[in-house]
């Protein structure tokens, strides 16, 4: 089922939305559990709704926060420190997201990395995918921080301290983090390349944006609808082409004269984002809720006029559409796995084929299984359901709790490029990019950070070779 599915999506032969439904029915029904998908898929749906009303309302919240201007100075001191070289501004992009990457959110980072970064790449030409592989990159290895999921769950299933597993795997999440700078010097030397080859002045490009001026693409978020010239060979691999979308308008994001501008608000809405922001950051109240109550604010305190308010909201639908449909189409994917109990099985499966000569690098083992399983299952999956059996059967060669619970963090990076992560499929919603043109480049270089992050480890013995 996985792998027909991963086909079809890389090959670009089914919607990622129409796959995430179609392809695990038809699976469910040819294993004999039609009937009883209807009920899992609502399940899962209703345990999906609040993430879903959260994308809703972030998007509205982020989008309305672009419209009135407040990230265009963000964007303009980006810019300077990043200069016209495409090195800096991969680079850029990587540790803007690391940086939010510490509130643990990973919406939060893809809504405000995208909103800063998106209109640099398009008038400079570089390409969106780029950008969206080293978000990604970032937000993965800092996925493991305590309050970012994984490493409570791993905590919680193995009934181990938080504290005792997180503190000893900093040196792994830096090394994770050198490696996706390593990878983004690598990216932006190849948009160099690319550009140069094109003969693009990257110097009158930044003279343009500097001066105010920006795109992006119609649907994300954005201000207004007057129609800008695409900049030369803008999208490269996988972005936004001529030929790749023909009937695709571009739009002002960044229009220094665009009738959303809010200039007389800049100090509420920087102080209403930055309170958004604490209070994501303390958890105190359910995310969604959170997003509700200020995109709400933000809309009758900057649109006062119902119809503008209706207008701001219109103006994000396709976005808010694309990647809520994602969210629940997901859920699928999802109820079949546990309905069927494929994944359950898959567990199972995996300690059975495991020889026993193999018994004492268990915790090795774990740790690179936890990259592919992570990607194919959902984290409540793997964490309650796989690793559990694992570190049962771990235990038999005198390998602890503890140091499975550690392993089983190691494939984060990669389990953030999941189609079931809905933090990614806001990501490429959010810059219009391609499911499959961002799993061909992003896929591996999780890979190599995932082994980054297992090798210096094992070299610091926080997870042992073998027992």
């Amino acid at each position: 089922m996985v792998a027909v599915f991963m086909a079809l999506i890389l090959t670009k032969r089914l919607s990622p939305v129409v796959a995430l439904i179609l392809v695990p029915v038809t699976f469910a029904v040819i294993a004999g559990a039609g009937l009883d998908v209807g009920d899992a898929v609502k399940e899962q749906i209703g345990g999906f709704a609040t993430t879903a009303a959260l994308l809703f309302f972030a998007i509205i919240y982020f989008g309305l926060m672009i419209d009135v201007g407040l990230f265009d100075p963000l964007i303009k001191g980006i810019l300077k420190l990043c200069g016209d070289d495409p090195v800096r501004v991969v680079i850029g992009t990587a540790l803007l997201a690391g940086v939010v990457s510490l509130d643990g959110d990973g919406s939060t980072t893809f809504i405000i990395t995208v909103s800063a970064m998106l209109p640099i790449y398009l008038r400079m030409g570089l390409s969106p995918v780029t950008l969206t592989v080293a978000a990604n990159l970032a937000n993965g290895v800092f996925n493991i921080l305590p309050w970012g999921g994984p490493t409570i769950r791993a905590a919680t299933a193995l009934d181990v301290s938080p504290t005792e597993l997180f503190n000893p795997m900093v040196p792994s999440m830096v090394a994770g983090f050198a490696m996706v700078l390593v990878l983004s010097v690598l990216m932006g030397l190849g948009e160099r390349r690319r550009l140069a080859k094109k003969g693009i002045s990257l110097t009158q490009v930044r003279e343009q944006e500097l001066a105010g001026v920006g795109a992006f693409v119609t649907g994300g978020p954005g201000g207004g609808r007057r129609p800008v010239e695409r900049p030369t060979g803008g999208a490269g691999d996988g972005g936004h082409t001529p030929d790749d979308t023909p009937d695709e308008p571009v739009i002002a994001g960044l229009d220094p004269n665009r009738a959303s501008l809010r200039p007389k608000l800049l100090w509420f809405n920087a102080s209403l984002t930055v309170a958004l922001l604490v209070l994501l950051g303390m958890d105190v109240v359910p995310l969604f809720f959170v997003f509700m109550l200020f995109a709400a604010l933000a809309l009758v305190v900057n649109f006062p006029s119902p119809a503008e308010q209706a207008e701001r909201i219109k103006e994000h639908s396709s976005s808010i559409v694309a990647v809520v449909a994602m969210v629940f189409a997901a859920a699928v994917l999802v109820a079949v796995l546990s309905a069927t109990g494929m994944d359950t099985a898959m567990a199972s499966w995996i300690v059975d084929v495991v020889p026993e000569s193999w018994g004492p690098y268990f915790a090795t083992i774990t740790a690179v299984l936890s990259m592919p399983l992570t990607f194919f299952l959902t984290n409540d999956a793997f964490y309650f359901g796989v690793l559990p059996i694992l570190s049962e059967a771990a235990a038999n060669y005198g390998i602890t709790p503890l140091e499975m619970a550690r392993a089983s963090i190691i494939g984060q990076p990669v389990h953030m490029t999941s189609p079931l992560v809905p933090a990614m499929l806001l990501l490429i919603s959010l810059a219009k990019v391609d499911l499959a043109d961002h799993h061909k480049k992003v896929i591996w270089r999780a890979a190599l950070c995932s082994l980054s992050m297992l090798a210096v480890a094992l070299l610091v013995g926080v997870v042992p070779f073998h027992a």
